[in-house]
């Protein structure tokens, strides 16, 4: 055998032994650069559906916004006169009622140091600008939950005691409701006039069923509504999706050769609706809506506002100040207490 221990090597053969056997690794650097993304690989959801593809959109020039509902009288089936017949003494007067809201302020505060405004960081989400791009989607999704919440309006008090309230959408439906075992509907601060005052009361939870859905339909239809969209839980979207399948349809992309299944349409005996999934929706209720008759308001649309710096900081307020307007309830339908 040939072993290395008998030969006897030059210096030079000496020292590349010896550099070979100190080969410097990654292991044993302390100088090596991170490799940190610029990706922010954000997964929160900031989808708004009710907001940025159902409501429309209006201004107000009070804290106390008020629209006028006309409704016609009953059909009557009797109306026949005698050729030559005096017209009626009193033929009753179609009135307007009065329904409102307060508008509610929302804001977001944003406060980055100077040192943070220079520092560079991974996708610069330390930065003022992103830290506001961040607020703002937080701001829309705030809205979204409240606009559609269960809660009544308040029209508050002085700085610091109660805050005003807007009333959201599952307040607002007095009269198409599906109300589960000891459940009650919302109600108004005057007898057929003000602003809901009292949001419904929690009844027993049940399964949403596609009866309680065609129900829910027919009664804006009956009301003289076109209903377009249902906004639903994603459980209750679930459901849908794999329960009401006779008259359920999904997008196909014949092209691409694919199920397109990210909006539904439920073909019902008084016309079709998209079946929206909401992430922000009251999971007990779900709403028939014709957009038609729904806005969001503002007072104070969406701003940026700058406050005082505070030593080495930077300060920014985000203020919006909105309601919501239903101009008429009898084109919603809450189907109420599903479990969702």
């Amino acid at each position: 055998m040939f072993r290395l221990s008998h030969l006897t090597l030059p210096w030079q053969a000496k020292v590349a032994l010896a550099v070979a056997a100190a080969a410097l690794e990654t292991y044993d650097s302390i100088t090596i650069r991170e490799d940190l993304s610029d990706a922010e690989n954000m997964i929160s959801p900031v989808e708004t559906p009710f907001i940025s593809r159902i409501v429309g959109k209006t201004s107000v020039d009070n804290k106390y916004h008020e629209w006028g509902i006309v409704e016609l009288g009953t059909v009557d089936s009797s109306n026949r006169v005698p050729e030559g017949e005096d017209a009626p003494a009193v033929d009753t007067p179609r009135l307007a009622l009065r329904r409102g809201n307060y508008t509610q302020i929302s804001d977001k505060v944003v406060k980055v140091s100077d040192t943070s405004q220079r520092v560079d960081g991974m996708a610069n989400v330390e930065k003022l600008s992103k830290q506001i791009a961040y607020k703002l989607k937080e701001l829309k999704r705030d809205k979204e939950t409240m606009l559609l919440a269960n809660v009544a309006a308040n029209p508050g008090a002085a700085v610091g005691a109660i805050t005003r309230v807007a009333a959201g959408l599952g307040a607002f439906v007095l009269t198409n409701n599906q109300l589960g075992a000891t459940g009650t509907a919302p109600t108004l601060s005057g007898t057929t006039n003000g602003y809901p005052n009292a949001a419904a009361g929690n009844g027993t939870l049940r399964a949403l069923t596609e009866a309680m859905l065609n129900t829910a339909i027919q009664s804006v239809w009956t009301e003289g509504g076109e209903a377009k969209h249902v906004i639903v839980s994603p459980i209750n979207k679930r459901l849908i999706s794999t329960t009401f399948v006779a008259n359920s349809t999904r997008y196909k992309d014949a092209d691409a050769k694919k199920l397109i299944s990210a909006v539904d349409i439920y073909e019902s005996d008084f016309g079709q609706v998209q079946i929206i999934a909401d992430r922000f929706s009251p999971p007990r209720d779900v709403f028939v809506i014709d957009p038609n008759f729904v806005k969001m308001a503002e007072l104070q649309p969406t701003r940026q506002l700058d406050l005082a710096r505070t030593g080495h900081t930077e300060n920014k307020l985000i203020q919006a100040e909105y309601t919501l307007e239903v101009s008429n309830e009898k084109a919603i339908a809450c189907i109420r207490d599903t479990q969702g």
